[in-house]
C-alpha cells in the first residue's frame, strides 16, 4: 500500500515540456501576425477614410463654386430680367406713340400704298407692324418677292415696332404655316416669306443683357410656337411622308423651331432626315448646327456623299469647318465624274435633243470653273 503524500510536504515544480514550449511559441507567432494583420488592416481603413474625406472635401469645394455660380447666373438673369422690362416698357410707350401718328399721317403720305425706295419700304412696313395689322403686313412682304435683299435688311427694324413681334410673326404666316390654307392659290409657293420674316425676327426677340441664349418671348407665346410645330410633324403622314414635303415648308418648320427656341432633344432624328432631304438650302449647315446637330455633322456629311449629293457634301464641310476631315477636291472630282456620266446618258436619249445640245456646253463650263479654282 502507497504511502500518502503529506500535503505540508513541498512538491517538486513540473518542468514544462518542449511541446509545450513550442506550443506557445506558436502561439506568440499567431498573435503578433494577427496583430500585425490587424495594424495594417485599421491603417488601410484610415487612409481609405482619409481619401474619401479628401474626395469630399474636393466635391463639397466643387458643389461651393458651382452653387456661387448659379447663384451669381440667377442674380445676373433677374439684374437683365428687370433691364428687359423696363426696355420692353419704354418700348411699349414709344410704340404706343408712334403709332398714333403713324395712324394719321400714313394716307397722306402715301395713300397707293406704293414705294419707291427703301426708306418708304420701311415705313409702310412699320405702318402695319405699329397697328399690328398682321395681315397687311404678310400681303406686302409677299407682294416683294423681287426686293427681297431690301426686305431682308428692313424687316428686323419694321418688326421692333410692334407690340408683340412673336406673335404678330406667327399671325402674319399663318396663312401657310403649319398647314396652307389657301385652297385653290397653294401653286405660288410662299415658304421664302415665311422663313425671311422668321430670320427678321431672331435679332428682334433677342435679349439684349443675356443675348440669344434667351429669347424675349412669353410663356403663352411658347406654347403656341410649340402647338404650331406639332401640327406641322402630324401633317406629314397627311402628305406622304418626309420624302414628299415640300423643301420650303421643310425649310420654314426648321426656321420656327430655331427662331422661338423649341427644339425638342427626343426629335433629332427627325430634324437630322429633314436637313439631309433639303441639304442643297443654303442656310441649312448653319440651320442643323442651331437645331443641335452639330456632332452628327460628319455622317450627315457621309450620308450626303453616299448619296451622290458631293455638292451639297461640299457646302457642308466649309460651313461647319470639317474641310479638313472631308477635302473638297475629291469630292468635286467625284461630282465631275458622275456628271460626265449624266451627260452621256443624255446625249445618247433621242428623247432629250434640246437638253443635249446644251448640256456639253454646261459641263465643259463646270470642268473649266473646277479647274481654274483647284488646279
Amino acid at each position: 500500500m502507497g504511502s500518502i503524500p503529506d500535503p505540508g510536504e513541498l512538491t517538486e515544480l513540473t518542468q514544462p515540456s518542449f511541446d509545450e514550449f513550442q506550443r506557445q511559441t506558436s502561439l506568440m507567432t499567431s498573435c503578433t501576425l494577427l496583430w500585425k494583420e490587424l495594424s495594417d488592416h485599421i491603417n488601410s481603413l484610415e487612409q481609405n477614410l482619409m481619401r474619401q474625406s479628401e474626395a469630399l472635401k474636393r466635391k463639397i469645394e466643387t458643389l461651393d463654386s458651382e452653387t456661387k455660380a448659379s447663384l451669381d447666373s440667377l442674380k445676373k438673369r433677374e439684374h437683365s430680367i428687370e433691364d428687359s422690362v423696363k426696355i420692353a416698357l419704354d418700348g411699349v410707350e414709344f410704340h404706343t406713340k408712334a403709332a398714333l401718328k403713324t395712324l394719321s399721317d400714313d394716307v397722306e403720305d402715301n395713300p397707293d400704298g406704293e414705294v419707291d425706295d427703301g426708306d418708304g419700304l420701311l415705313q409702310l412696313l412699320k405702318s402695319t407692324c405699329l397697328k399690328m395689322e398682321a395681315k397687311e403686313f404678310w400681303n406686302f412682304v409677299t407682294g416683294k418677292k423681287k426686293e427681297i435683299d431690301l426686305l431682308r435688311e428692313k424687316i428686323p427694324a419694321a418688326l421692333s415696332e410692334c407690340i408683340d413681334p412673336a406673335r404678330f410673326v406667327m399671325e402674319a404666316i399663318s396663312e401657310v404655316f403649319p398647314v396652307d390654307k389657301r385652297g385653290n392659290e397653294r401653286g405660288n409657293d410662299l415658304g421664302w416669306a415665311c422663313v425671311l420674316i422668321l430670320e427678321s425676327l431672331i435679332p428682334v426677340v433677342v435679349d439684349p443683357v443675356i443675348g440669344k441664349s434667351r429669347m424675349l418671348v412669353t410663356p403663352s407665346v411658347k406654347e403656341k410656337a410649340k402647338e404650331i410645330a406639332e401640327t406641322w410633324k402630324k401633317s406629314l403622314e397627311e402628305r406622304g411622308g418626309i420624302e414628299n414635303v415640300k423643301t420650303p415648308d421643310v425649310h420654314t418648320f426648321l426656321q420656327h423651331l430655331v427662331t422661338f427656341g423649341i427644339v425638342k432633344k427626343e426629335d433629332l432624328q427627325l430634324y437630322r432626315k429633314l436637313v439631309v432631304g433639303s441639304a442643297w438650302r443654303k442656310q441649312m449647315p448653319k440651320l442643323a448646327v442651331s437645331l443641335g446637330l452639330g456632332d452628327k455633322m460628319p455622317d450627315m456629311i457621309e450620308e450626303l456623299i453616299g448619296k451622290g449629293q458631293q455638292l451639297d457634301a461640299v457646302h457642308f464641310t466649309y460651313e461647319v469647318g470639317l474641310v479638313d476631315k472631308f477635302p473638297p477636291v475629291p469630292l468635286l472630282k467625284a461630282f465631275l465624274r458622275d456628271a460626265k456620266k449624266a451627260a452621256s446618258s443624255i446625249l445618247e436619249d433621242p428623247n432629250n435633243a434640246g437638253r443635249a445640245a446644251v448640256f456639253p456646253y454646261l459641263l465643259i463650263l463646270i470642268i473649266y470653273l473646277f479647274n481654274s479654282y483647284y488646279f
